[in-house]
């Protein structure tokens, strides 16, 4: 089983993605973490992404393909895998559709978690961070015991700066641009809508339904 999972920034991705990973049996790959670890463990790619990077230049579709191949050749991924962050342009798709037919691998089940404009800003300027912890509370879904001071030493909380409204709104504009040719690209047949403003429980729900319907049909 391949799950690609698509969904705005404040959607609960990550979230539901740690979900769908214990309840199938499949790591999580998010590209941000599987890009460092590359780096990390000086793969090929890991190294050559490290030298670009070094040298002031953007990592390019070619070094990004290579690590999602390295990083799905591994052994935990031998029964699927669910990828959070890739593709994020249509060659990528187009790429990776070649790697799946190349080693036999099924077709992705594309999930898209849709959320209004309005909730995710609602949510995202609720987020506080504590500047001396780093914990991160919610006024909306999980505040701090004490209004706007941190629950384990007492500081008072912050909004990050990527927290603000203006500069939410344009990373929803710039994830739409990004994602909507992508989800044109694999079509209504492959991709599976889901209510994301849900609870987190039953938007889990409403995701293992449709990989259900993916992969029987029903």
């Amino acid at each position: 089983m391949i799950l690609l999972l698509f969904g705005p920034p404040g959607c609960g991705k990550g979230t539901q993605a740690t979900s769908l990973a214990e309840k199938f049996h499949i790591p999580a790959i998010s590209t941000g973490e599987m890009f460092r670890a590359a780096v990390k463990a000086e793969t090929e790619m890991g190294k050559r992404a490290k030298a670009i990077m070094q040298a002031g230049g953007l990592v390019g579709d070619d070094i990004v393909n290579g690590m999602v191949a390295e990083r799905i050749a591994e052994a935990d991924c031998k029964n699927g895998f669910l990828l959070d962050g890739y593709p994020r342009t249509v060659p990528q798709a187009q790429n990776f559709a070649g790697v799946l037919r190349t080693h036999g691998l099924p077709e992705p089940i594309v999930i898209h978690l849709d959320v209004p404009d309005s909730a995710l800003v609602a949510r995202l300027t609720a987020r506080r961070q504590c500047p001396k912890c780093l914990k991160i509370y919610n006024l909306q879904s999980q505040p701090p015991r004490q209004a706007e001071v941190c629950d384990d030493d007492g500081t008072a909380l912050l909004t990050r700066a990527d927290d603000q409204e203006s500069v939410i709104r344009d990373r929803l504009r710039a994830y739409a641009e990004l994602t909507g040719p992508i989800l044109n690209w694999y079509g209504p047949s492959h991709v599976h809508t889901v209510d994301g403003a849900q609870p987190p429980a039953l938007v889990a729900v409403a995701i293992e339904k449709a990989v259900l319907a993916a992969t029987t049909g029903k």
